[in-house]
């Protein structure tokens, strides 16, 4: 869905139905069920999902890079494993920790691209655009 509440909506629902129990939940029910109508709807998940499936399955698989895998052992430690790895939580302005995740072979390659089609709200945050 391109309303990313609507699954806080529906889980909500669902919990309340199970403590509250009928009559009692149709009202939350109702409440879910025009939420749900009025939201609005996409298949741009479904889109990336299928995006990175072929990737997956029609292109070799890049190696994870080397400054954030694990190194468990000297050796590896000495091969240059978790060189450079930023550990957000030691860094007070979150930009001075940023780094790459992806392998150099999937760098700049977009699988999602999010569209802001729900009016924006004081207690919703800002979306990034792409992951």
């Amino acid at each position: 869905m391109a309303d990313p509440n609507a699954l806080v909506q529906a889980v909500a629902s669902m919990q309340a139905t199970h403590m509250v129990g009928k009559p009692e939940c149709d009202v939350l029910l109702g409440q879910a069920v025009v939420y749900m109508c009025q939201a609005p709807k996409s298949v741009a998940i479904y889109v990336a999902m299928g995006a990175v499936r072929d990737c997956i399955r029609n292109e070799p698989t890049p190696p994870v890079p080397i400054h954030i895998s694990n190194a468990p052992t000297k050796l590896m430690k000495d091969m240059g494993y978790l060189k450079d790895y930023k550990y957000t939580p030691d860094y007070t302005d979150p930009d001075e920790a940023k780094q790459e995740y992806l392998p150099v072979e999937l760098k700049g390659r977009v699988f999602y691209t999010y569209k802001d089609l729900v009016k924006p709200t004081p207690n919703r945050p800002p979306t990034p655009n792409t992951w």
